[in-house]
């Protein structure tokens, strides 16, 4: 995945909303609005914080899985690139199966006595 760091997301790209959040956090909580919804408007993306007391920290913790998300998106896997097994790997993985086959032949014939 790209580094964070190489992600460079314009203000004019984000709508940033703060709201009341819910759960357990007391009167500070139900007070304040430091829950932070953050919408990047090119991809659509929403991401929201609201664990933190303070807005600042919840905005910082949603700037984080914003950038995560985008990274996400735009990532896109290497290609794998198939390799030829060279003839001493084939005949060493066919003696193998071989050793592995007489062992249960050898079980089968237990079996039946």
């Amino acid at each position: 995945m790209p580094t964070q760091s190489s992600i460079n997301i314009k203000k004019s790209d984000i709508e940033i909303e703060f709201y009341r959040s819910s759960g357990p956090g007391g009167q500070h909580k139900n007070k304040t609005a430091t829950a932070v919804r953050i919408r990047h408007i090119p991809t659509g993306i929403v991401v929201q914080a609201s664990e933190r007391r303070s807005q600042h920290m919840n905005r910082e913790v949603a700037m984080e899985r914003l950038e995560k998300a985008i990274s996400r998106l735009y990532f896109k896997p290497k290609k794998r690139i198939p390799t030829k097994l060279s003839r001493s790997q084939k005949t060493r993985r066919l003696e193998d199966k071989k050793k592995i086959a007489g062992k249960k032949v050898l079980r089968k014939v237990k079996e039946e006595d």
